[in-house]
């Protein structure tokens, strides 16, 4: 007897074996890691080995090497849910870096994490940054409950020196590191902590502003600096001036929503004519009249604010006053806010005078003041001759529906006249 067998091979195909060209490229992209040789390729097989990267490649490779935008674009697509490139001039690297490094420090814990997770990101991310926002800065870890009754008396802890261990990481070795820095927008608090809130998990200590007001005086390229919400008062504002005076390039400050009052105003004061300042945003803080005054008396002189933002303080009217008095003199202003500052009659009645003289000012904001009905007809017969406001908010400031019209009505032809011509004549459809 004959046994007729046939024997295949299940893994046989009729598929045409790749071309070289494209075995090579594959062993690229599995050996990208080890051995980078981007630069080395043809440019069309350069955009095959991009496109075939991983993500999750070690940045200390692909930091230097790679440029291609679209890379970046997947980086940052699988990263992050929302990538608005709008922010970050239209580079998707930039993107990714700033965020990279803004969530390292975000995550941070002084005396835990490895300060090498941020010193060895310098090198790498060092050209595309222009701008950090850290909304979050992490304190240390808190020790056991006896562990810290025997490291700190209680008159350590009257004292203050229990300070210390609630510093925050110090950003100066990082920003002076950064030689394309614009922007520096910083919050010293802890969000999402839940049911282990702790007051000190919100301060932001003098160690703290110490090693940041170096860091800024060093950072010779910055432009913007905001600190808000931060519990800054009156001593770490002093401090923040000193080394902020006569600073190259900053144009903006925003120190709103903190505790600054009196003497921090004051010094305030001085560096609004020691500085390039452009915008400044003291919104929601504590200062008063004398703080008022220290203002005013440096905006009757200054020749290069133009924003002016003081809602949510305690002017009153003697410091409201102060103000209007140096808007009499000051010619480079253009935008006030001085809602919810308990100001009424008298500052309006000065006010009426500002509008019928000053032709600088564009915008006004007296929202949720005590201006009264005679108030509002001071502040209507000061507009009688003005021809640049084009945006004066009075709500809530209890100036009259039917005088609230008429200064509407006199602000908004202001805004038309002023709207570029092209605008007001749209060119019509042959």
């Amino acid at each position: 007897y004959s046994v007729h067998r046939i024997i295949e091979d299940p893994e046989w195909s009729l598929v045409t074996v790749p071309h070289l060209t494209e075995l090579c490229l594959q062993h690229i992209v599995q050996n990208f890691e080890k051995n980078p040789i981007l630069d080395r390729l043809l440019h069309e097989h350069q955009k095959k080995v991009l496109d075939r990267l991983p993500t999750g490649l070690p940045l200390a490779v692909t930091a230097n090497i790679i440029s291609d935008e679209d890379y970046w674009k997947r980086c940052c697509m699988e990263r992050w849910q929302v990538c608005d490139i709008d922010n970050y001039g239209g580079s998707w690297k930039r993107m990714f870096f700033e965020r990279h490094l803004e969530n390292t420090l975000k995550c941070f814990i002084p005396n835990s994490t490895d300060p090498k997770q941020v010193l060895e990101l310098i090198p790498l991310c060092k050209d595309y940054v222009w701008k950090l926002e850290v909304d979050q800065f992490l304190p240390p870890v808190k020790m056991d409950q006896n562990e810290e009754e025997d490291n700190l008396s209680d008159t350590a802890s009257d004292m203050g020196l229990s300070e210390v261990t609630v510093n925050h990481y110090d950003l100066g070795v990082l920003i002076t590191a950064l030689p394309h820095l614009e922007e520096l927008h910083l919050t010293y608090n802890v969000k999402d902590c839940g049911m282990n809130f702790e007051w000190n998990l919100f301060k932001f200590t003098y160690q703290d502003c110490s090693n940041l007001a170096i860091a800024v005086r060093m950072c010779h390229s910055l432009k913007v600096f905001k600190l808000t919400r931060s519990q800054v008062d009156d001593d770490k504002t002093r401090l923040l001036v000193r080394n902020l005076l006569d600073h190259p390039s900053l144009v903006e400050l925003n120190l709103s929503h903190n505790l600054i009052g009196d003497k921090g105003a004051q010094a305030i004061g001085k560096l609004i004519n020691r500085s390039r300042l452009e915008i400044l945003d003291l919104c929601n803080n504590r200062i008063g009249h004398l703080g008022a005054q220290a203002l005013a008396q440096a905006l009757a002189e200054n020749s290069t604010l133009t924003s002016l933002n003081l809602r949510l303080n305690c002017l009153e009217d003697e410091g409201g006053e102060a103000i209007g008095h140096a808007l009499l003199t000051n010619t480079t202003l253009k935008f006030i806010h001085l809602g919810s500052n308990n100001l009424s009659e008298p500052t309006a009645t000065l006010f009426s005078q500002v509008l019928s003289q000053n032709t600088t000012l564009t915008s006004i904001n007296f929202t949720c003041n005590h201006l009264g009905l005679d108030g509002g007809k001071q502040l209507l017969e000061g507009l009688a001759d003005n021809k640049t406001l084009t945006e004066f908010d009075l709500r809530l400031a209890e100036v009259g529906q039917e005088t609230e019209y008429l200064i509407h009505q006199i602000v908004w032809a202001n805004w038309e006249a002023a709207r570029p011509e092209s605008l007001q004549h749209p060119p019509t459809n042959p």
